[in-house]
């Protein structure tokens, strides 16, 4: 018997995980996309890139827990992903950590008009939360 599993950083294991994404998404409601594109401070291009198996883009690690909490993966969802990005990437996050709770806020904030600027808040906004997430993290509680 030949295994097919793919080897680890391939752009097969990539896809593997990304085809998972894409279907989830697939799955929403509209506007899914652009919901989570807010949730990480990034555009919906981005979306675009780390969601379609097409682009050999990983997803950063350290955006799950967003992309899980936002798309409202199930548990079988989320166990199914992790096994395969685990696949693709191991060692880049335990299975043994497990994945913080995270929750969604929404913020009300000036459009300035402008999509540059637009973003550059955005990304302040999220880098401003990831932050005090770390901080508070170290408390130790």
């Amino acid at each position: 018997m030949v295994d097919k599993t793919p080897e680890a950083g391939s752009e097969e294991a990539i896809r593997a995980y990304k085809s998972i994404l894409s279907q989830v998404l697939d799955q929403r409601p509209s506007g899914m996309r652009q919901r989570l594109a807010d949730a990480l401070g990034k555009h919906r291009s981005f979306v675009t890139q780390i969601s379609s198996p097409a682009y050999s883009i990983p997803i950063p690690s350290k955006h799950l827990p967003a992309i899980f909490a936002v798309c409202h993966f199930s548990t079988a969802e989320r166990d199914h992903f992790l096994a395969a990005y685990h696949q693709a990437h191991p060692g880049k996050m335990s299975l043994a950590s497990g994945m913080r709770k995270t929750r969604h806020v929404s913020l009300i904030v000036p459009d300035f008009g402008d999509d540059k600027q637009n973003a550059a808040l955005d990304r302040a906004v999220n880098d401003f939360i990831q932050k005090i997430t770390s901080i508070a993290g170290k408390g130790g509680t």
